[in-house]
């Protein structure tokens, strides 16, 4: 927090912090793929004085390098804002447009490549109801059919409709995305996201099929809204962000520089 640049507006600095964490932390937790993929955060109007910009990784440098000061800031056209000796990626933040364009809601959105991720996207019954982290991904999931390399503006309207108002959306033989009004939100959601992908992987290795699963109830996914709300005390990804902040500064510190 110390090395914030004279000039840059406080609510800036601290979503840059948030955000390079949010890099090094899926690093850390093995999601990353390489320099490619995006985490982006909005900007708020205290920045902006109202314009669409968003913060984006600095394309080329792995994950668990990113630091606060490296981000780069960008408009809806993936522009850079602001000078920076980094380049961007349009290409990559298509899908990332797309969805902050119809969803005012989306803080932070936030995309992986992993292997498990990509092999449940694969599979044609998706999302199976086999585990309670299941059962919290299908209270709010949603899926896009593959079209290519995600580089077409063509696609967003698609991708848009597909979405709606989800909080989880995958990416079919791509990928996992979650939106989050925060990026504490964005990362609790995808570590869900992503460790019921590794579970269903597990539970289908060496099965005939699906049917061979024990499924949840279906009384009980109705009612996992409320348990979410109980189980995070209303504060959503806040609850577990300073632990895992902690977590970051034992294991790779340097983010907030």
């Amino acid at each position: 927090m110390n090395n914030k640049p004279d000039t840059m507006h406080p609510d800036e600095w601290r979503l840059r912090i948030d955000l390079a964490a949010c890099y090094r932390l899926v690093a850390l937790y093995g999601w990353s793929d390489l320099v490619f993929t995006h985490i982006s955060a909005k900007l708020p109007a205290s920045v902006t004085g109202g314009e669409d910009q968003f913060l984006i990784n600095p394309y080329g440098l792995m994950f668990d390098e990113i630091t606060a000061s490296s981000l780069v800031k960008v408009d809806m056209q993936c522009n850079k804002v602001d000078e920076s000796p980094y380049p961007v990626n349009p290409a990559g933040f298509v899908i990332h447009s797309a969805v902050h364009a119809v969803r005012p809601d989306a803080g932070c959105v936030l995309h992986t490549h992993t292997r498990a991720g990509v092999a449940v996207s694969a599979q044609k019954h998706g999302v199976l109801p086999i585990s309670q982290q299941s059962t919290f991904v299908l209270a709010s999931l949603a899926y896009h059919d593959y079209e290519g390399v995600a580089i077409r503006d063509d696609e967003k309207a698609r991708l848009q409709a597909d979405l709606g108002a989800a909080s989880f959306l995958m990416l079919r033989n791509h990928g996992l995305l979650t939106v989050g009004k925060t990026i504490a939100d964005a990362f609790l959601s995808m570590y869900t996201f992503e460790n019921t992908c590794r579970i269903q992987v597990d539970a289908l290795a060496g099965q005939d099929s699906a049917a061979a699963l024990t499924a949840v109830d279906p009384q009980i996914l109705s009612g996992v809204a409320h348990v979410m709300r109980v189980q995070t005390d209303g504060l959503g990804g806040a609850f577990v962000w300073p632990a895992l902040l902690r977590k970051l500064q034992r294991e790779n510190p340097g983010h907030d520089t």
